[in-house]
Formats: C-alpha cells, structure tokens, sequence
C-alpha cells in the first residue's frame, strides 16, 4: 500500500530525510517512531505530497507521489499535529466543506457525514463552532474530517498530543478500529503510543532509518542474548536468597543474574545469558535438584522504550521522559 525506496529531503546545508526505504502493507497500523526532530513529520509531509523529496521515490495505493500527486491526495486521509479546523464553523458545516473538497455531494455526502460523527463520537456537537470545542473534541473532529471520504491510507501526526489520559484511550481506540478497512501510520514520539496501537514500528533518528520491524522482533533483536525471569520458592517456608543467587550464577552460560523480588519464601530473579547461550533447561534442573520449587520461568519482556533507546542512543534524562509519556 505505501512503498518507500531512498526517500530524501535536503534544506540547503541539512538533510532532513537521508534515504529512508521501506514498506506498509495493505490494512496495518505501523508506527512511525522517533525523538523530535529526527524527521518524522517531513516524511509524512513528502507522503501527503504537501512537500516534494530532493531525491528517491514514494508510492501511496499505487500512485507516485511526484508524478501523481493529486490521485495520491484523492487516496489518503491525513491529520496533522494541529488539526486544520475554522474555528468560526460548526461541526457540520466544517464536514460538508471537507466533503466538497474530497469529492462528495448529495446523499453520499451526507451519509458520510452521519458516519463520521457517530463513528468518532461527536454527534452531541454537530451544531457547536469549532473554536468552543475542548480539544479532545476538535482531536475527533479532526480525526473525522481525515475518514470522511473513506481513504484507503491514513497519515496521523501526533495524533493524542495534548490531550488527556482519557481522551488518549478514547483516541487510540477509535485508531485500532479503524485498521483492516484502511492502512494507517501513526506518527509518534511516544513509546505507550506505538506499543498499544500498532503492529509494526519504523523508528529513525537524524533522518536515517534505524529499524523496520515488529515489536516481538524488535525486541529479539535489541536483546541480542536471552533473558530469563525466574520465580523461587523454599519448601520450608524460608529461602536463602544469596544461596539461590550464587546457585543460579554457576549455570553454564549465565552472565548476570540479579533479584528484583524478596518476599516470605519466594524470591523472584532476572537472568541473562552469555549471547548464543540457551539456558532455560539448566536453570530449571539447578534449582529442582538445590530442593527448592519453581514457580515460574519466563522470557523476560524488554521495554519498547528500551528498544528505542539502545536503537537511537538517546540517552539523556529528558529524552529518556519525553519517550516514555512525555507530548509536546
């Protein structure tokens, strides 16, 4: 649906868009991640054709951006940071403008509109003037008037910026429906973002393309060498942690292992291996055969946020916040 081959955009001296390529498959949610300023929205801006590439190519639904932009914007649906509301329109008259615009009139348009209001809750305001709607509601609207005329991709830039927890889990459902019937990137620097709503992840950083897959191979990926979550318990109501931890150190392949849980007579580890190493089954016969109980083992899941940083090398403080939660 959305093939992307050495896409570039240069400003004078910069590269904002340094040859990124990839692929977005017909009905996926994917996630296009990345710290501010790392060219996220510029990509999008090339993909809507609102900004031409200095160099390489993009096709949306078939069409290519440069040769065909116009069937391109007939194809997508696009909502950008701030959406591109009239403050002085109602609801309504706002999505029978947008309509025109995309080509629809009579009935179909007004089929449309109903759908769209009912579909992104905002039948209560279809009489009220943009500019008195709280954010979270011009957030849907914006959202509506991207859907109106039922475009085969959608291209949604920050879309839950500002917004509050509640109107974030309402906008990121509304999102998830919508996927099957339309492709959809999602434009983000917020890792919760990606991880509750999409199935693959693009992430760049400084205009370069870091990595193209999803979360579960991303995260194989980033670790590189197992990590395994071990739960120990004593038989007689007691357990020596130190004992279980210098047990468990002595298995072949083991290079850290630390306890992250102590309680009553059950302790909880993190376990990693030697890169290449397989541990699963050792671990378990050394703590059988030591006379305590194994009440789970499990892969240890690493964080996208973990992922993100070991990709990016962005590893200041405030990056750090802004990645896990943090909208500007």
């Amino acid at each position: 649906m959305i093939i992307v081959k050495e896409l570039t955009k240069r400003y004078a001296r910069t590269t904002a868009v340094d040859q990124i390529s990839f692929t977005v498959e017909k009905g996926q949610i994917v996630g296009f991640l990345g710290p501010n300023g790392a060219g996220k929205t510029t990509t999008m801006r090339m993909l809507t054709c609102f900004l031409p590439p200095s160099s390489g190519s993009a096709t949306v639904a078939g069409f290519d951006v440069l040769e065909q932009p116009l069937e391109v914007k007939r194809r997508i649906g696009y909502l950008p940071e701030t959406p591109p509301l009239y403050p002085e329109m109602a609801t309504a008259e706002y999505l029978q403008f947008v309509g025109r615009l995309k080509g629809l009139s009579g009935t179909e348009l007004q089929s449309r509109i109903d759908f769209v209001c009912e579909r992104c809750a905002i039948s209560d305001v279809k009489k009220k003037l943009l500019g008195r709607l709280s954010k979270g509601y011009r957030q849907r609207v914006g959202l509506a008037q991207a859907i109106i005329h039922n475009p085969d991709v959608l291209i949604f830039d920050e879309p839950t910026a500002g917004l509050d927890p509640k109107q974030i889990n309402e906008t990121r459902d509304l999102i998830k429906g919508l996927a099957g019937n339309h492709t959809i990137v999602l434009s983000t620097h917020i890792l919760p973002e990606v991880e509750q709503t999409c199935e693959q992840v693009i992430i760049i950083n400084k205009g370069k393309l870091v990595a193209t897959d999803s979360v579960r191979n991303l995260r194989a990926r980033a670790r590189g060498a197992e990590s395994i979550v071990l739960e120990v318990a004593g038989r007689n109501g007691t357990i020596e942690t130190a004992a279980v931890q210098q047990k468990l150190e002595r298995v072949s392949g083991v290079s850290r292992v630390s306890c992250k849980d102590e309680h009553d007579s059950r302790a909880v580890f993190e376990i990693e291996s030697q890169k290449g190493k397989l541990m699963r089954g050792d671990l378990a016969r050394a703590v059988v055969e030591s006379g305590w109980d194994l009440n789970e083992l499990r892969p240890a899941a690493m964080s996208l946020e973990e992922i993100f940083l070991q990709l990016t090398g962005t590893e200041s403080a405030a990056e750090k916040a802004a990645v896990s939660g943090g909208q500007s």
